[in-house]
Order: C-alpha cells, then sequence, then structure tokens
C-alpha cells in the first residue's frame, strides 16, 4: 500500500492529512519532530514525505525544516519530499525546491491541489522505481550476454538493440545465411562482426563488400574474380575475388538490394552449393563460406518489381535480424554520445536533453558527426545544446525541448492547466520543476492558481 509520512509538530495535521489521504488508498504514518521522522524512514518504507519547516514554539525561521529536508535527501536521495510552509519565508522553500525537494504548498493548503501534488509524486515515484528495477534487469541480462558472448565491444544500453544481439549471438554459431535490415548508419556492420565473431568460423577472414558502392558491371568481378582481360578494361592477371578471399570464414555482402540480376544468379548458386566460376572461366571453384548480408532495401517490393529474385531473398533471409532506427533505441544515444567523446569533452544537461529529443534521420552516423563537431566547436571542455546544432524538437501540445525557452503565455497556460500544481506543469511543459521555477522567478510570474 501507497504509504505518506508526514512530519509535523500539530497533531491536527496529521489527523487532518489522515483522513484526506485514507480516502484514496494511501496510508499516513505520522512524526512529531524531526528525529521522530528520521526514526520512521529508518524501520519504515515511506513512499513521500510532506514535513513541515517549523517544529519549536515560536520559531518561523524555517532553518529546522531545511536541515531536516537535507538530512533525508542526504540518506534517500530519490524519496519525493513535499513541504508545507505557514511562516516560513517562501524564498525558502523555493530553494530548496531547487535543491531537489518536490513542491511546497502554504498553509492553510487547497486540499484538492494538495492530493493532486501527493498522487502525481506516487505515480511518478512508482515508475521511477519500475525503471530502476527495468534498467537493473537489463543491465544483468547484457552482463550476461558479454560475458557468454564476443561483442566486439558494441556500445548499446536500449532493449530493442540488446534483443537483435541476443539473437545475433544465438544464430551465430548455426552455419545458416543472416539478413540484417534497417536503415542506413544505424550500425548493421556491428551486427554482421558479431555473428562472425560467435560463430565456428570466428578464426576466419571477415571480408566486406559494399555493393552499392561498386558500378553493376564490376559487382560480379568483385565477388567471384575474374580471369585476365575477361571484361574491358580488366587487368591483364587474374584476379581472385571476395569470396575465394574470405573462404573459410564470412563475407558480408552490405546493400545486399543493389546486387544485379545476373549476381543474383551466381550468388544463390553459391550459397546453395559453395560453387562459382571467375568471369572468363569454364573451371569451377569450391570454398566455404558464411554469407551475412545487409539491406536498407524493401526487398518484398524489390521482389514484385522484378528487381531481386524471390528464391535469392528466402535463401538469404533464413534468419532476419532488424535493427531499428536509432528514434527507436532511445537509450542508445547518450552511451554511444559519451563513446564517440572518449573524455574529450562533457555532455551538459542541455545537450543531453537535446540529443535524446532529436530524431536522428542519420542514426548512428549521424550522431557521431554531431558529437565529433560540437567537441571542436565547445568551449571550455562542456558541449551545449548550441554546440551540437540540432533543430529545436517540438512534440504534442507545450512540451518543448530542453534548449528552448517557453514564453510567458505557455508558463501560465501550463499553470491554469495544472491549477497550480508545479508538478504537474512542469510535466505538460517538458521541464523539471527547478528548471519551471527558475523561469518562473526570472519572468516574474506568480503561481496564483
Amino acid at each position: 500500500m501507497r504509504t505518506v509520512l508526514v512530519i509535523d509538530d500539530n497533531p491536527a495535521v496529521g489527523t487532518a492529512l489522515d483522513l484526506l489521504f485514507g480516502l484514496r488508498e494511501i496510508r499516513t504514518l505520522h512524526a512529531a519532530s524531526p528525529d521522530e521522522g528520521l526514526a520512521v524512514l529508518a524501520r519504515e518504507q515511506v513512499d513521500l514525505v510532506v514535513q513541515d519547516m517549523n517544529f519549536a514554539a515560536d520559531t518561523t525561521s524555517g532553518e529546522e525544516g531545511v536541515a531536516l529536508f537535507r538530512a533525508m535527501r542526504a540518506k534517500y536521495h530519490d524519496l519525493p519530499i513535499v513541504l508545507l510552509t505557514a511562516w516560513t519565508h517562501l524564498e525558502t522553500a523555493v530553494e530548496l525546491v531547487k535543491a531537489g525537494a518536490a513542491d511546497y504548498l502554504g498553509k492553510p493548503w487547497d486540499d484538492n491541489k494538495l492530493v493532486a501534488t501527493v498522487e502525481n509524486l506516487l505515480e511518478l515515484s512508482e515508475a521511477t522505481r519500475e525503471v530502476a528495477r527495468f534498467r537493473d534487469e537489463r543491465r544483468r541480462r547484457r552482463k550476461a550476454l558479454e560475458d557468454k558472448y564476443d561483442l566486439r565491444g558494441l556500445v548499446f544500453a536500449a532493449a530493442a538493440t540488446e534483443r537483435v544481439v541476443e539473437l545475433a549471438c544465438q544464430v551465430a554459431r548455426a552455419d545458416i545465411p543472416v539478413l540484417i535490415t534497417g536503415p542506413n548508419g544505424a550500425g548493421k556492420e556491428r551486427i554482421a562482426a558479431i555473428v562472425q565473431a560467435n560463430s565456428q568460423a570466428k578464426t576466419g577472414p571477415f571480408v566486406t563488400v559494399n555493393c552499392g558502392a561498386l558500378p553493376s558491371e564490376l559487382i560480379e568481378a568483385e565477388l567471384f574474380g575474374a580471369d585476365a582481360g575477361a571484361y574491358t578494361g580488366a587487368s591483364n592477371k587474374a584476379r581472385e575475388g571476395r569470396f575465394e578471399i574470405a573462404d573459410g570464414g564470412t563475407l558480408f555482402l552490405d546493400e545486399i538490394g543493389n546486387l544485379p540480376l545476373a549476381g543474383q544468379a551466381k550468388l544463390l548458386r553459391v550459397l546453395e552449393s559453395g560453387e562459382f566460376e571467375r568471369l572468363g572461366s569454364s573451371r569451377t571453384r569450391k570454398v566455404k563460406v558464411r554469407v551475412v548480408s545487409a539491406t536498407n532495401a524493401d526487398l518484398p517490393a524489390m521482389i514484385r518489381d522484378g528487381r531481386f529474385r524471390e528464391d535469392l531473398y528466402y535463401r538469404l533471409n533464413v534468419i532476419e535480424l532488424r535493427l531499428p532506427p536509432l528514434a527507436e533505441r532511445v537509450d542508445d544515444i547518450l552511451p554511444l554520445a559519451e563513446y564517440f567523446l572518449d573524455g574529450a569533452a562533457r555532455l551538459d544537461e542541455g545537450a543531453r536533453a537535446a540529443l535524446v529529443a532529436h530524431a536522428w534521420p542519420g542514426n548512428v552516423r549521424e550522431l557521431k558527426n554531431a558529437i565529433q563537431r560540437a567537441a571542436l566547436l565547445c568551449a571550455d571542455g562542456v558541449i551545449t545544446a548550441r554546440d551540437l546544432g540540432l533543430a529545436p524538437a517540438r512534440t504534442n501540445g507545450a512540451r518543448i525541448s530542453a534548449d528552448a525557452e517557453p514564453d510567458r503565455d505557455m508558463i501560465e497556460g501550463a499553470l491554469r492547466n495544472a491549477r497550480g500544481v508545479i508538478s504537474q506543469a512542469a510535466s505538460e511543459l517538458g521541464l523539471s520543476r527547478q528548471a519551471l521555477y527558475r523561469r518562473m522567478e526570472k519572468m516574474g510570474i506568480a503561481n496564483e492558481a
């Protein structure tokens, strides 16, 4: 059951809040002094604290409340704390909110506003704990993956990436073709390297061919080799193709959708029998090569258009690994950014928020370029949102990106919608409570709701 601890020297406050919260199935504990409150926290599971700011008779300085808040914050970092103020200067409460207090309300309080604040914070607290549990479990799973498989130093934290990596490791030892799909710049070659590193051919060569980077008339020669003078402009010496070079290892065919139909037929034969001929040669050669291919193209659509062989598609697609775009792997963004920085600079809070808010149409490649550029442009080794040069992101409603400034109308509208509940208004604007307080103070906006 959700539990709130009320620390107030007035028994009537504890009784009133017990009745108020009890109607919402919230258990209420009461402590009459800071020491008693800390003792309750030490022995009970508490989800939220509502604390007074003054305890000794004839005291209005708020110093006792400040000391209690700091003692709780030092030991219980994530515990939401709501301040109740009667005589204390509001500036003191605002300073504590900036230091991490969840919110503050004046005495006598508005029941609806207090209940809304407490309900919101309890829901947020539970969600935060659930996210923490989920991340701990994900870290354990990733550690198990790293202990069992060679991940080639891949940097990731998103569950979507973890699923792809886990499946790649599972199918790596099976001697079957693997097709990796996903947008350009998402990291498909890194997944192919993981397949190779955990396969039975891990000691063999890992050979990469970008089928989209070669003219169509040269792809066959690149893959299968050519005898001397096999085509116009060919060397007067025979050359090995990539299949021969990859014999006993893995051949990674990137942008497989660019392979011309003639090359597709020869590739199908190699996959089925391991046999092929060089261009201009009648001698049949045989190799043992694990083929991993990748594409950002819609191969089924290409099949319907007659540009890709259906039988080759099903031969390549025994196992498909779909690597999502970076926008669907948000938890990967900051770890990748830190990896690309390699200690050369530090991301400030605004830069981190801007990175997470950006859509990254160019995926990991775009992120790498943005980080490298920002590291060159930043001052004093600290990267700000401005250094990144990303387009401001706006989502539904009034939510804004962390580096954009809400105007007075947006802030006042959010406060009205939230009936003065700061945490709710901050959430609507996409800001932290501390950030909202700073903007209200700067603009001279009073919370009159």
